[in-house]
């Protein structure tokens, strides 16, 4: 196989993952060897590659890949989430382009063109992924919204509903005036704005001019005012027991409750309650059965409810009520007030607290043995510093808002009847029956009832993922479901560490009783080199594809690992792809040079190439022990910097150097399978990090290209490691550091052989290594070195390079009297701060001892250098 000067990943990349998938190397069926399953997060179907899908998804195909390679069936699901909230707002504004409103369309028609939109643009993230290297099995490519899904996810919720667990309830939700749903409390983030506080006067009733002052950051929400709430054990107020007061501008006279509610301490000590606005208002209003007057249209405009500000937008509303209540004489002061709102997490817009009809899933109970699972390390987070959030989110877990008033996504499957009730059921068929047995009416036909036109949240298909992805959830004979689950790794964001990775274990547990994953790798923000999170808005987020065109798949890969330990953010810079692409070409070069050399059968194995296998057998045990360790951790950035040290340093650096033969020499059969052995073992350790530049090379290596790959070989195995072998050869490498400093201060080249000289203790077993990589021509030990050599330690052991002939003298001494000018002032420098007794009286005692130590050292040199131009003379 011929290869090329220079590593192009264009050329390689391509041709080897066809050639994987034309032969089925990530292809899983059930069989008797242990499974390794992973489930990806599915992507949104019309989202496009960014930069935390390939963290994400390099940290799985590592994963795969080294399962795979340890003998394991690895099995790697892809799929992607039909994303209710985003893609129909992708799908309105398409249609809207068009002069299209949703409120035109049937309900059939916008589905037609939510499902052409999904064609169109869905999958396109999947096939940016096999750029990547993504090593998933794409036959058992997975929709939440595709048939067999679609199935689950319906079973699951009359099954559910069946138990008691599903309710249908008027509560208070968040509501999205611009998505026009409702949102669960996991979706919504709360941000930090400058906002006013507005104080506004309620006249007292029958109070001859008389008001009490209440605060408010909401001034268009008083219109919803049904009452103000004092603390019955605040003396300032006493007075308005039983009393009621006038709501600003259009004085509707609302009753005084006396709450402990209330602290007095906060603001005006008087709180106006708005039930139908405010959760904690909507306490109030059912504890004292207040009225309950809903303002708000769902797309945050103001109902008739809102009197003379009726269809205007709320924000428009609160500019505007802002200056009628100054011109009325109502507003006592504005303030500027900094508070947190709750925002839509899908569309950016503050969402609306709102009383509305929704179906909701009762959690505690099901909470219970999921949080249990990760308390006890049934399932391990990693990092575990996230338990605590887990746990908090677990321990106060509220009932699940399930319903969404949309149209894209899975449809209730609730049937209204005419005189009022419903029944739940998979098909309008057994609807109907199922209501003819409720109402004892047998002609009721289907036309009669009402299907719910809301659809499920999202999370309520992906909560089944790693059930569903392998076929029906409440089938139990499902062998595929028997045989791949529980999977065994999840990797994601802890952002949805409650969204998805929580529900997925309640799900898991409440359906096949066992945990759906036993470990979760949650990976940290993509941030830009400045630590600023990765976004359009700043243009500071690179194309994936581009990156991967520029700096080769294995080359971004590598540069992300490099930066990615679990749980901690990931400080990205294009300088570590570029880090990943010189070792892309450190590798091939290291091939070539390696392939380049001729092969002698008849001449005999080196003493120092026999060393240098005993070493890097070793070295390379030890690092596979280590890579297992790191791996067993979840390391996996730690895992590859192990396998990069050992190929660059060890490899590259010291054993080709130790067993490269003389310059147009052959070298010996026995260091050369050896070494093409290592190579072979260094590309399988790299393979998961690096799949295409260690397929390309394995290939070469072994002549191979008939349908094998090297995905499929075995990891190196571990072998024993003798420590003190290896410690004796960090000796010798310090030895050979210490010539070749020699030759570099005193301007030798490499081909010039040398002398070395030992005074003291040495191991001679290593001679012929340090013979090769000095140039030497003798090895002696002597009582005392020659005069004039270059010397150093090495513990405490002296090594002497005689100089002789091959030393400038002239430009020598020249360089040492040059040295001992600079020194002798230095110490002159230093005797002077330590005469100066103003300087001594003041300085700290640790900056004395420092000065006393600089003299001693300029002294120690000096008399080295004086003893070395003695030597010359």
């Amino acid at each position: 196989m011929e290869i090329a000067s220079k590593y192009n990943p264009a050329e390689v990349e391509d041709k080897w993952y066809k050639y994987w998938l034309d032969n089925g190397f990530f292809k899983s069926k059930p069989d008797d060897r242990e499974p390794y399953t992973i489930v990806i997060p599915p992507p949104n179907v019309t989202g496009v590659l960014h930069m935390g899908h390939m963290l994400n998804n390099t940290i799985q195909d590592i994963l795969v890949r080294r399962a795979r390679m340890m003998g394991k069936n690895a099995c790697w699901v892809p799929g992607t989430d039909h994303a209710s909230i985003a893609t129909e707002a992708k799908v309105v504004n398409k249609l809207a382009q068009e002069g299209i409103k949703k409120t035109d369309l049937s309900r059939e028609d916008f589905l037609k063109h939510a499902w052409e939109w999904t064609d169109k643009h869905g999958g396109i993230i999947l096939e940016q992924l096999k750029k990547l290297g993504a090593s998933c099995d794409w036959d058992r490519t997975a929709f939440t919204m595709d048939d067999v899904r679609s199935e689950s996810v319906i079973d699951v919720f009359i099954d559910l509903y069946n138990k008691g667990l599903i309710y249908r309830g008027v509560r208070m939700v968040n509501w999205d005036p611009k998505a026009l749903t409702a949102l669960s409390d996991e979706e919504v983030v709360y941000k930090e704005v400058h906002s006013k506080l507005y104080y506004l006067r309620y006249m007292i009733e029958g109070g001859e001019g008389k008001y009490i002052v209440v605060a408010t950051t909401r001034p268009e929400t008083i219109l919803g005012d049904t009452a103000v709430c004092v603390n019955p054990n605040d003396p300032r107020f006493e007075f308005l027991k039983g009393k009621k007061v006038l709501v600003p501008i259009i004085n509707r006279a609302v009753p005084i409750i006396m709450d402990d509610y209330v602290d007095m301490e906060f603001g005006t000590g008087c709180l106006k309650v708005t039930p139908a606005h405010d959760v904690n208002d909507y306490m109030l209003g059912e504890k004292y059965n207040l009225q309950t007057i809903d303002i708000f249209n769902d797309n945050g405009t103001l109902n008739q409810h809102g009197e003379m500000y009726a269809g205007m937008d709320r924000f428009d509303v609160r500019e505007k009520i802002e200056k009628d209540l100054l011109a009325a004489g109502l507003m006592e002061k504005v303030e500027d007030y900094d508070n947190k709102v709750g925002y839509s997490e899908r569309t950016d817009v503050p969402i609306e607290p709102k009383l509305s009809m929704q179906w909701f899933l009762k959690m505690t109970d099901l909470a219970k043995p999921a949080l249990d699972a990760v308390m006890n390390d049934d399932i391990k987070l990693h990092p575990a510093k996230f338990k605590n959030t887990y746990r908090h989110w677990m321990e106060n877990v509220k009932d699940w808002c399930i319903s969404r008033q949309l149209w894209w996504g899975h449809r209730i499957p609730a049937y209204f009847l005419p005189e009022g009730g419903y029944v739940v059921a998979s098909t309008v068929e057994e609807a109907l029956k199922l209501a003819q047995e409720k109402t004892g009416n047998q002609s009721l036909t289907a036309e009669d009832l009402r299907q719910d036109s809301d659809c499920l949240d999202t999370w309520f298909s992906s909560w089944l993922w790693p059930m569903s992805v392998f076929g029906n959830v409440m089938d139990k004979n499902n062998e595929e479901l028997n045989y791949y689950y529980p999977t065994n790794d999840l990797v994601t964001g802890p952002d949805i560490l409650f969204f998805w990775v929580a529900r997925m274990i309640i799900a898991g547990y409440e359906y096949k009783g066992d945990m759906p994953f036993r470990n979760v790798y949650l990976t940290g923000i993509v941030r830009d080199k400045l630590g600023r999170k990765m976004s359009k808005s700043l243009g500071n987020s690179p194309d994936p594809i581009t990156l991967m065109e520029q700096y080769g798949a294995d080359g971004v890969r590598m540069g992300l690992m490099m930066a990615a330990p679990a749980g901690n953010d990931v400080l990205f810079d294009d300088s570590l792809c570029e880090q990943g692409r010189n070792f892309n070409n450190k590798i091939w070069n290291a091939f070539r040079l390696v392939k380049g050399w001729t092969v002698d059968e008849t001449i005999e194995q080196p003493e120092a190439s026999a060393t240098a296998i005993r070493w890097f057998q070793m070295q390379l045990a030890k690092t596979i022990a280590e890579v297992d360790d790191s791996f067993s951790k979840y390391r996996l950035s730690e895992a590859m910097m192990a396998v990069y040290k050992l190929f660059w340093d060890e490899f590259s650096s010291w054993y080709l150097e130790l067993v490269k033969p003389g310059y147009q020499q052959p070298i010996d059969k026995q260091t050369y399978n050896a070494t093409l052995g290592f190579f072979d073992d260094l590309l399988k350790l790299l393979h998961p990090f690096m799949p295409f530049i260690t397929e390309e090379l394995w290939q070469a290596t072994n002549n191979r290209n008939d349908g094998e790959s090297i995905m499929m070989q075995q990891m190196p195995q571990l072998a024993q490691v003798d420590n003190n072998f290896l410690g004796a050869f960090e000796i010798v490498k310090e030895i050979i550091a210490g010539v070749r400093s020699v030759r570099l201060q005193k301007n030798i080249p490499n081909k010039d052989s040398l002398t070395l000289e030992i005074v003291g203790e040495h191991d001679d077993s290593f001679n012929a290594v340090i013979t090769k990589m000095c140039n030497l021509t003798q090895i002696t030990r002597v009582a005392e070195k020659t005069a004039g050599a270059g010397s150093f330690l090495v513990r405490t052991t002296e090594y002497a390079v005689p100089l002789g002939s091959l030393l400038n003298v002239e430009e020598e001494l020249a360089k040492l009297n040059e040295e001992l000018v600079y020194l002798q002032g230095f110490r002159e420098s230093v005797l002077k701060k330590l005469s100066n007794e103003s300087f001594v009286g003041k300085a700290p005692a640790k900056v004395i001892e420092m000065e006393r130590k600089k003299l001693a050292d300029a002294e120690s040199k000096i008399n080295s250098l004086q003893e070395s131009i003695a030597a010359l003379k």
